[in-house]
Order: structure tokens, then sequence, then C-alpha cells
């Protein structure tokens, strides 16, 4: 039986909690689809997904669920290069993957991928989110990939100041973006109403009242918008590039999913999130939002958070939030239609904002400069290159990183009575550190004999020890009277 239903109590509380995370979903869902570049309505599906199904399933009590910022730069691309009907293969598939992993207990895993991997991943989201939504909020199309994005801004900049029409937009967006800053100054009776749907309700009041000549939202109807992915669709499977998409959509929808997890149980007293089980009513909510044709799903911390401060005592909070959607979506849908693009274009500018730390870089540099190395290189290989393959480079980065310094070694020469030479080897000797542990042993005189002492070693990897093997091979085969020995590990996995 759900908790809600044992804790009548707490009913009241949750009601309320829902009602807060539903007036911060509304906004939020409605413009990270339209700047996914599919139809508002795909936005509102999965956040009614991420609240009724998710929400019903045990993993988080109170982590709340639906369409991410963080994957709307990997979705536009998804729709730009398959199309729309693709999205929903992708999508499904990704969840089944997911649900396979959780199934298997392999969701804690995911708590492994270094968090300046994550961090720089999500800040890379953000420059390509902010630099993308630039266009937008002067309501002018915005060019693919994150370096055009870039170099575009001059010519942008240049359309702003010479065209009045994108003029007024951009002023519009930038107006939004100022509440949106000034919001949680504000006294606290102010800050019931939640900031993103009290920027776009005053931005779309603005407008309206103006008769400003601005991009609105596009409405089609609920049940309009949805197109369950066809066969034709399901064919594009054999497509190298589309099967690099899903693995792109797992592996981030579930480590976002699984770290804000660890974020909401760091807010609460109640119970901790169970990760597999967590990473298996992801994969759910996204089999089902796959179905759908809709947009995939992540936790989100931001409402996850509203959902915490706002007193939800059992996840009845998350499940209503998701009725209310549906109930939006379904009878009041021509209130989409009159919110300007600039206004949620805006709220996505201060989103992808806020998933860049820069606050933190300085402290991490002082603290661990490897650390936010990774997290700078991430974050401009997500720009420079995509989503993919700056996440892989970042994780190849930290893994290089972590095999570096735990491959430390002490080099310790001693001379003998005789002449003789003891060269005591000690640490983790690793292909990492040939080059130092060969530089000693080359400037030794070859006058004299050589003992290597290998006992000291804990590991000794298979290119470390040929390296030493063949030196001494060269050392001995030299018309020199000295000789080397070598006292292998005492864990045998050295030369004989």
């Amino acid at each position: 039986m759900p908790a809600f239903l044992k804790n009548r109590q707490d009913l009241g509380r949750d009601f309320l909690a829902s009602l807060v995370v539903f007036l911060v979903a509304v906004p939020l869902c409605v413009g990270v689809a339209v700047a996914s570049g599919v139809p508002a309505e795909l936005g509102l599906v999965t956040g009614i997904v991420g609240g009724i199904v998710v929400g019903l399933m045990p993993g988080s009590t109170f982590q709340v669920s639906g369409p991410a910022a963080g994957l709307t730069v990997l979705v536009y691309d998804a729709v730009t290069d398959f199309g729309l009907g693709a999205l929903g293969v992708i999508v499904l598939v990704s969840g089944a993957l997911q649900i396979l992993l959780g199934g298997f207990g392999l969701g804690r895993w995911f708590r492994a991928i270094s968090v300046a991997v994550v961090q720089g991943m999500l800040a890379g989201i953000g420059l390509v989110l902010v630099l993308g939504q630039l266009y937008a909020l002067a309501d002018t199309g915005q060019p693919s990939g994150g370096i055009a994005k870039l170099t575009g801004l001059p010519e942008l900049a240049h359309t702003i100041l010479t065209d009045g029409a994108n003029a007024t937009a951009f002023l519009v967006g930038a107006g939004t973006i100022a509440l949106l800053v000034l919001w949680p100054r504000l006294p606290a009776r102010v800050r019931l109403v939640p900031g993103p749907l009290a920027a776009v309700a005053a931005a779309t009041l603005v407008t309206v009242a103006l008769d400003l000549p601005l991009a609105r939202v596009e409405v089609q109807g609920l049940l309009d918008a949805i197109h369950p992915p066809g066969l034709s669709d399901a064919a594009r499977l054999a497509d190298v590039a589309l099967i690099g998409t899903i693995l792109a959509f797992t592996l981030i929808a579930s480590a976002e999913s699984l770290f804000s997890a660890a974020a909401v149980d760091r807010m609460h007293d109640g119970p901790r999130t169970d990760y597999n089980k967590e990473l298996v009513a992801q994969g759910t909510g996204n089999v089902v939002c796959g179905a759908l044709g809709a947009l995939p799903m992540t936790a989100v911390i931001v409402r996850s958070a509203a959902n915490v401060q706002a007193g939800a005592r059992t996840s009845l909070s998350r499940v209503l939030h998701g009725v209310w959607l549906l109930l939006f979506a379904a009878l009041l849908p021509q209130v989409i239609g009159i919110i300007p693009l600039a206004a949620l274009a805006a709220v996505l500018v201060h989103a992808g904002g806020k998933l860049v730390p820069v606050g933190e870089l300085l402290p991490l540099w002082r603290q661990q400069r490897g650390e936010a190395a990774i997290l700078v290189v991430t974050a401009l290989a997500v720009v420079v290159t995509n989503l993919f393959e700056g996440v892989i480079i970042g994780i190849l980065l930290a893994v290089v990183k972590t095999a570096w310094e735990t491959s430390h070694i002490a080099i310790d020469v001693r001379e003998l009575t005789g002449g003789r030479l003891v060269v005591t080897i000690s640490g983790n000797a690793t292909f990492l550190r040939i080059p130092s542990i060969m530089e000693r042993l080359e400037g030794l005189s070859q006058d004299h004999p050589v003992e290597l002492d290998l006992t000291g070693l804990r590991h000794l990897d298979h290119a470390c020890r040929v390296s030493l093997e063949n030196w001494a091979l060269y050392h001995n085969g030299t018309e020199t009277p000295a000789s080397v020995t070598i006292r292998p590990p005492s864990g045998g996995d050295g030369p004989g």
C-alpha cells in the first residue's frame, strides 16, 4: 500500500506541496519542449508521466521527475538529425536499458562516475543551452553546434540593435531574466508564487497588454501532439549514430537522476533513495514517454527541491502534481498559446546559467586542481563536440588522472661494499611511470653490478615488467663486468 494512504494526517501538506511543484513545473515543461524543437504539449506529457507513473513507483519518496533542461541540447540534436518520430524510439529503448541496469543492480555504480565529470557535463550543457536560447530571446533562429552558436553572437547583437521586432523580444526576455534573478531577494510572502511562473506570467501580461508582435507558443492540443513511434521509426535502430544517441540518453539521464537523488536525500530526514529501484522507475517512465512520442525524463532537482521545501511528507505530492499537469493540459491548452517564446527562453537561460558552477570553480582549483581541470575540459568538450563525446572525454580524463595518482612509486639507490648497487622500487609500477623509472635506471653507472629489488611493489603491470626485463637484458649484454639481478615482487607478478 502506498505510504500516503497510511499517513492521512499528512494529506494537507502533500496537497499544498503538489500545487507548488505544479506551478514550478508548468513553465519549465513548456520551455524545455519548445527549446528541444518539439510541440509544447509533449513537455507536459513527460511531466504528467513523471508525476503519475514514476510517482507511484518505489525508489525515491520526494524526487520529482519530468523533462529536464540538461537534456535539451541532446533532444534538439536528436530531433534535428533523426526526426521527431525517431525520438520516441530513442526514449523508449533508453528507458528499457535503464530498467535492465536497475534490475541487475547497477544503479549504485552510477555514483562511481567522477563528480567533476558530471559537473563538467552539466556546465557544458548549461553553456550550450544559454548560447542557444540567447537567439530565442530575440525571436531568431539559432545555428547548430556550440561553436557556431558562439561565433554567431556578433551577428545576433547586430540583429538586435538594428531590428525593432528582435529588439522588443530581447527586451522582454531580458526583463524576464532580471525578474528571475531578483525573485529570491523579494519578501517571503511574495515568493509564495514560484519565480519561473511569476516571471513568465509577467512577460505574458506585458506582451498581451501592449499587443507586442512577439512569437508565441504554438498549441496543437494534447492528443494531437502525441505521435507514438511506428515501424519505420523502429527500423532506424540499425543506424549506428542513433544507437550512440540512445547510449548517451541512457548514461546522462541515469546519472543526472541518481545524482539528483543524492542531493535530495541531503535535504530531508525521510526515507533514503533506493538507487536500483529509482533507476527502474525512471526507466519505466521513459518507456511510457517513448511509447507516447514524448520527451525523455530525468529527476529534476529544481522541482524536487521545491517539493521538499514546500513540506511534502509522502510521494502523494509528486503524484498529485502530475494530476494537475494533466488537468491543465486537457482543460486549459489555450493558456499556453499566449506565452511569448522570449519568456520561455529567458527561463531556460536562467536555468542553464545555474548549471555552470562558476562560484565553485575557484575553490575547487585551490583544493583539487586535477578535478577542476577535468570539469573545465569536459565542459569545453561538450561545447566543441557534442554531449556524448564530451562526457566520454571527461570520463577518460578522470580515469587517466586516477591511474596517474594511484601509480606512486619510490626509487631508492644504495651503494654497498664492493660497489654493488641496490635499487629498491616500491609502490605501484604502471606504464604511466615507465619514463621516470627508465630515466633513473639508465642514469646508473654500468661499471657496477646492480640488484633490482622489486619486493616492495604492490603492483607491477605487464608493460612496466617488460621494460625492466629489457633494461636488465641490455645492461647484462654490454661488455662490462657489471650484471643485473632482479628480486621479483613478493606477490609473484613480476619477472622471475
